[in-house]
């Protein structure tokens, strides 16, 4: 062989060994940042279904506490600021108020006997309950994902990738402030 063809292929061989690399950690990059999109919509579709679950339990508990008004507005208005939230913090903050205005709903449910043995109500509260728990785990596997993706981001060489190609860092899903509380529990009414 020629010395010009060797010397080709030793370029050709150089190139590869440092395209493949950088090819693979691309799309290592692409997939996981497509996770961390699935994940996070799945949040959004398990927040849109306990959205609409909430009207039914709200017109529940209406017909039995109907001087109770106010926590009706804040969790209308939680509602409202849940569906137009953009990003992950706004979502994070309105999906914590709405919780807030929930968990103050079921408070007023304790003073109403009749209510808890409402089967509509017992029905509603029971797939609340189930939409919660997939909120709580979707916002899981979303962390995970957040997580596995930021990690690969900053690791070297993908790092030098992801500025190249402008790939963002993820923000985690935060729990709200005050959850690592234990809410108080009074069985004196």
């Amino acid at each position: 062989m020629k010395k010009s063809v060797k010397i080709l292929i030793i370029t050709i061989l150089v190139v590869l060994l440092i395209f493949i690399p950088i090819v693979g950690s691309y799309n290592s990059l692409i997939s996981l940042e497509q996770n961390v999109n699935t994940t996070q919509s799945n949040i959004d579709t398990q927040m849109q279904r306990r959205l609409d679950l909430i009207p039914n339990l709200v017109n529940t508990v209406k017909g039995y506490a109907t001087q109770e008004k106010s926590i009706f507005t804040d969790i209308a208005n939680a509602r409202s600021k849940l569906s137009g939230a953009t990003n992950v913090p706004e979502k994070a903050d309105a999906d914590n108020q709405l919780s807030n205005s929930l968990s103050r709903l079921l408070v007023i449910v304790e003073s109403y006997p009749d209510l808890k043995s409402n089967q509509n109500f017992k029905d509603l509260s029971i797939q609340l309950e189930g939409t919660e728990n997939r909120i709580a785990v979707a916002r899981q596997d979303y962390n995970t994902s957040v997580t596995q993706y930021n990690t690969k981001r900053r690791s070297f060489p993908s790092n030098i990738l992801a500025s190249l190609f402008d790939f963002k860092e993820k923000p985690l899903y935060k729990a709200s402030n005050g959850a690592n509380e234990v809410p108080p529990v009074d069985f004196a009414h």
